[in-house]
């Protein structure tokens, strides 16, 4: 498989090095509406030869109405502008060295809007001087799935088997919905991404090197996920349902409606989740000791979302919208461990059962309000709120044999209940005025107010008959965090030089309270941290002759420890494994340089990006071994590391039915030595020494076009082998495929797809401290076989009206023109 997967890669990119060399013109320009003056998506853009016969090069217009033919030669030619319902446009245009930006208008024709209808599909990757965009309406694999499974098609991005979300091999990376964090913290962005619909989102935007207009936090960068929000005139939706082999079934319905200064759109969706895991730990010690465990658990869960938008039109220029979505669900996690042991004293077998029910509800809304004063100029105010909660019970039940036969069995019962809950608000506010083609000035502001609550009360006995209050296990932890952040950009280029400066700071307060019982009297401890940071950031870019850019950008960034890091509760599900938070965990902080080349050719593009971190105070799960041979595991400020790769992204065009998406990232990550000392106790707990790794995995998307309009998606991944703090993380390697079939003039289709075909997605790591060496690995859900059957429905001829309104997205991020380039 790793062979077979860096042979393709190669082949990708090798493959480019035998295009024709094209021109150095390049036509840009945007389409839009007559009667609307909104920009039109999926408009097929032409360029001919002088005599309007022979075809030269084409694309389509994106979302913004903008479209881009490079590698033309310098002289006259016909353009051509056609959509279903829109008289075509044909135009004579000169190509030379400073060719103007087009901007090109079309008119409706009555006549056709009622007879046909028309499909079009987004590129399925694009390129942006801070981030690149991933269309993902189209990827096969994920239909009826998860936002985790979307994530876990895109290049440089992986979920592993536990729902750990990792970019470039980083954990450190921010998660938004809709530019915004909307509530997802540590504790819940697993459950909240295997629960929000793959059908909702509309693409997902990787920001590997944020600049000052964007928050700080993340030292990995930020995942952007969009969600639908379609505003065409009319009315459409669709159903759509699915079952897989595993179990699992959805279904899901959606509206959209336009009509005068009014936009409005619902979805709603159920879910039944249905999953099983396994795993097993091998633990050993001094003087030939060992202790072994095997687990097997299914986890099962009913939940529904749902969404909801209005947006209101008073004027031309100004928007008021409010949006939300929810979601309210259910579910058990029931586990079994097995263990063997000869540790003296100890057990010699054991079984530990781990019955638990969860209710997870919660949501978001926002409110917006935009005023544009023209098309490169607006302002936008916004104000969100969020809540989620997590409630459950738990009955941890164990049975332990010993081989002394005065102690030969001993039953014990545990019953923990929880009820976490976090939320807060979100404001901001942005500015953009884009003076002219080469300068444009950005501010803005930010503020977070957040607040989590998550107490836990303990019971023990021998049964769940004789349960009795543990004082010693009750803890009821309170985090509040408020962050306020102002920002200032400039934009400006000369010719094919540009640059991109700006300063963000940021003033952070925290306090945390843990209330706990000792001797049967409340105590409480307290820890309060509030500091202020600058964060710089410079783009440049140059434009080279034959349609090459290059990129340099330096950003400071910064990681904060959030939820089950910092909570000092000790989680017993396992009792051999304890692990509880650290209260007085600090954040950590990174520079990060990046070099980036991008190469177009008529049918494939190359992007090389070189990157550099070093990150200080950086915190990293840490393990020791206690006087009773019991794991231990928390967080810890250890040391410091660095860190350098190259990104290799390629698209490729061939034989007119094949689209090869291919990743290639290889980095080499550098963790200093370090040693925990635990104050309270007032001994070194564990030390690490220095340890480095080179890695590297690869990703190939391969969409094949098939006979009879069938699709047909397969995407391979290979990770290698790479470090984490006290040991590595093994190798792993996964397929997934997807097929697509459409009927009745496309509103009907039928996919089937098949997650992880080889059973091979697991986490398998391998770690050692004083006294102890552990391997262990662990595997959720496995091959998973769904079909999906999708219907449409609506107005026609309001369905095949493109005409957009001119506003920023729902991320708040600037439009692609004025980038530097």
């Amino acid at each position: 498989m790793k062979k077979i997967v860096a042979a393709a890669a190669l082949f990708c990119f090798c493959s480019m090095l035998y295009a024709t060399e094209p021109g150095d013109g390049n036509l840009k320009g945007k389409i839009t509406d007559s009667k609307t003056s909104g920009a039109i998506e999926f408009v097929n853009v032409s360029v001919y030869d002088i005599t309007g016969k022979n075809l030269i090069k084409g694309t389509i217009t994106d979302t913004d109405g903008k479209f881009s033919i490079p590698h033309l030669n310098n002289g006259t030619y016909i353009l051509k502008a056609s959509f279903i319902g829109y008289r075509t446009v044909e135009k004579q245009i000169k190509i030379t060295d400073d060719t103007d930006f087009l901007k090109l208008v079309m008119s409706e024709d009555s006549e056709l809007l009622d007879e046909v209808e028309v499909v079009g599909q987004k590129p399925q990757m694009m390129f942006d001087i801070d981030k690149k965009i991933f269309n993902v309406d189209q990827a096969l694999s994920a239909i009826g799935g998860s936002a985790s499974d979307i994530l876990n098609d895109i290049p440089s991005i992986e979920v592993d088997s536990e729902g750990t979300v990792s970019l470039r091999g980083d954990e450190g990376v921010t998660i938004w919905i809709n530019g915004k964090e909307s509530g997802l913290t540590a504790d819940n962005q697993s459950q909240i991404l295997e629960q929000l619909p793959a059908e909702t989102i509309d693409r997902v935007e990787v920001i590997t090197n944020p600049s000052s207009k964007y928050s700080s936090e993340g030292s990995a960068g930020i995942i952007n996920i969009i969600l639908k929000k379609d505003n065409k005139a009319g009315y459409y939706g669709g159903v759509q349902a699915r079952a897989t082999s595993k179990g699992m079934y959805n279904a899901s319905a959606n509206i959209n409606f336009t009509k005068g200064k009014w936009d409005a759109y619902a979805n709603i969706g159920y879910r039944h989740m249905n999953g099983e895991n396994e795993g097993y730990t091998n633990r050993y010690m001094e003087n030939d000791t060992y202790l072994k465990q095997t687990s097997e658990g299914k986890r099962e869960g009913n939940n529904g979302f749902t969404r909801l938008g209005v947006t209101y039109h008073p004027t031309v220029n100004d928007d008021i919208s409010l949006n939300g979505f929810g979601m309210m669900g259910k579910g058990n996690n029931n586990n079994t461990i097995d263990y063997t042991s000869n540790v003296p004293g100890s057990y010699s077998t054991a079984r530990r059962l781990s019955l638990g029910d969860t209710d997870m509800n919660g949501g978001n809304a926002n409110l917006d309000y935009t005023h544009r004063f023209s098309e490169k100029h607006f302002f936008n105010l916004s104000a969100s709120y969020n809540v989620w909660a997590m409630n459950g019970s738990t009955d941890y039940l164990q049975t332990s044999v010993y081989d002394s036969p005065e102690t030969h069995e001993v039953k014990s019962a545990q019953r923990q209940i929880s009820d976490s809950k976090n939320g807060g608000w979100e404001f901001q506010a942005d500015y953009s005025n884009e003076i002219n083609e080469n300068n444009k000035i950005e501010a803005g502001y930010k503020g977070e107010l957040k607040t989590q609550t998550s107490p836990i009360d303990t019971w023990s006995g021998t049964t769940v008959n004789d349960l009795a209050p543990q004082d010693n296990l009750y803890n009821d932890f309170r985090y509040d965090m408020d962050i306020h952040a102002l920002y200032v950009a400039y934009t400006g280029k000369i010719k094919g030089f540009g640059v991109q400066a700006g300063l963000r700071g940021e003033y952070t307060k925290t306090d945390s309270r843990t209330k706990y019982k000792e001797g049967g009297v409340m105590k409480f401890d307290t820890f309060n941290d509030n500091y202020f940071d600058l964060f710089p950031s410079l783009f440049l870019s140059y434009s080279l002759p034959k349609n090459n850019e290059l990129q340099v950008n330096y950003t400071r960034r910064l990681r904060r420890p959030r939820g089950h890091m910092i909570n000092s509760f000790r989680n017993i599900t396992d009792s051999t494994n304890i692990s509880y938070g650290n209260p007085a965990l600090s954040p950590q902080y990174s520079n990060a340089f990046e070099l980036n080349y991008i190469k177009t050719w008529p049918q494939h593009t190359l992007s090389v990006s070189g990157y550099y971190r070093t990150t200080d105070n950086v915190f990293e799960r840490i393990s020791y071994m206690d006087e009773n041979r019991i794991m231990n595991s928390t967080w810890f400020n250890v040391t410091s590391s660095k860190s350098a790769g190259v990104e290799l992204v390629s698209k490729n065009k061939l034989f007119n039915i094949l689209d090869l998406t291919s990743t290639v990232n290889m980095y080499y990550y550098r963790l200093e030595g370090f040693e925990y000392f635990d104050s309270r106790l007032n001994k070194v707990l564990a030390t690490g020494e220095p340890e480095e790794n080179f890695s590297w995995d690869a990703r190939i998307i391969a969409n094949f076009k098939l006979p009879y309009d069938i699709s047909l998606q397969a995407t391979g991944r290979y990770r290698s082998r790479s470090t984490v703090a006290q040991g590595y993380r093994k190798p792993n390697y996964s397929i997934d495929a997807g097929l697509k079939k459409s009927f009745l003039n496309n509103t009907l289709s039928i996919a089937i797809n098949a997650r992880d075909i080889l059973n091979s997605r697991k986490r398998e790591t391998f770690t050692s401290g004083d006294g102890f060496w552990q391997d262990s690995s662990n595997m959720f859900i496995g091959r998973n076989i769904g079909v999906t059957v999708s219907y449409s429905f609506g107005n026609l001829r309001d369905r095949l009206k493109r005409a957009m309104r001119p506003q920023p997205d729902d991320s708040n991020m600037s439009e692609d023109e004025e980038y530097l380039e």
